[in-house]
């Protein structure tokens, strides 16, 4: 039997030692997932004297050898949280990303700023967090999204049921046909990692993320230039495209926009670690 605060500290002790980013986040997100509760609960079960079982121990053990080894904690929980959504993760899709928070509160705006019921696409939607936040937020907006994944799109469709969303598996750069330009904003997390940068990738997103979410081509733009390509295909005149990209490319992500010279307002926008993070262009035709 151990009280929760030692536990707590235990934990982030052990994590850290294997070289995880966030241990103390970590280590309390795992014991609040043992125990059933609410993280914030921790610091009052441990002010009323709740103590770990042997039987909590063991599963925590589990689980912290797991992190240790460095599987995704949201493979372990088997949740993600995103913006005012939770989804369901684990093995064989991407997990969404804090600061890719950023480029859905982007898509939503334009989207409540686009009219009464605006058209929105979601490309690589992955677990389908962008599309989810969307219609959580938009709740007038038609959003449409696409994964190529087999095993990403069934956590999508998971996630989008009874959302309202039409989520189609294919291409997301061929997708939706029917909806060129009528869309007022195309929204996509593409994968953009070059091959060549396969040694500096985070052990969690390498070893456990789908390798068609995280690499694409020699430079990492080869996903964001038939993006360019369809977004102008689906967006009405005036349409915006928002897509993210590394934090290196900054000025190689938007100069793929501002080259075809079919696009105005061509930016780009940092997170709140001031990283280049996703950028942004309206259609000028």
């Amino acid at each position: 039997m151990s009280r929760i605060r030692a536990t707590v500290a235990e934990a982030a002790r052990r994590l850290a030692e294997a070289g995880v980013e966030s241990p103390d986040s970590d280590a309390r997100l795992l014991i609040a997932h043992v125990l059933q509760v609410d993280p914030g609960e921790l610091a009052l079960l441990d002010i009323r004297g709740r103590e770990i079982s042997a039987g909590e121990w063991d599963a925590l053990e589990d689980l912290l050898g797991r992190r240790q080894s460095r599987e995704p904690l949201q493979h372990l929980t088997g949740v993600a949280h995103f913006r005012h959504v939770t989804l369901q993760v684990g093995p064989g899709v991407f997990t969404p990303r804090p600061e890719t928070e950023l480029l859905a509160g982007w898509a939503i705006e334009q989207a409540r700023a686009a009219g009464e019921a605006p058209v929105v696409v979601d490309l690589c939607t992955g677990s389908g967090a962008i599309a989810k936040a969307i219609a959580d937020e938009v709740p007038a907006a038609q959003v449409h999204a696409v994964e190529l994944d087999e095993s990403a799109h069934a956590w999508a469709a998971r996630n989008l049921a009874g959302t309202g969303v039409d989520l189609h598996h294919g291409d997301a750069f061929t997708a939706f046909p029917d909806l060129q330009g009528a869309v007022d904003v195309v929204v996509c997390n593409p994968p953009y990692i070059p091959l060549e940068a396969w040694e500096s990738v985070a052990v969690e997103a390498r070893d456990h993320d789908p390798h068609l979410a995280l690499f694409s081509g020699q430079d990492g733009l080869d996903a964001m230039r038939l993006l360019e390509a369809h977004a102008a295909s689906l967006l009405k005149p005036g349409g915006v495209v928002g897509a993210e990209h590394a934090d290196v490319q900054g000025e190689s992500a938007p100069a793929v926009f501002a080259a075809t010279g079919r696009w105005r307002e061509v930016r780009d926008h940092r997170d709140l670690a001031g990283r280049a993070r996703f950028l942004t262009a309206r259609l000028a035709r």
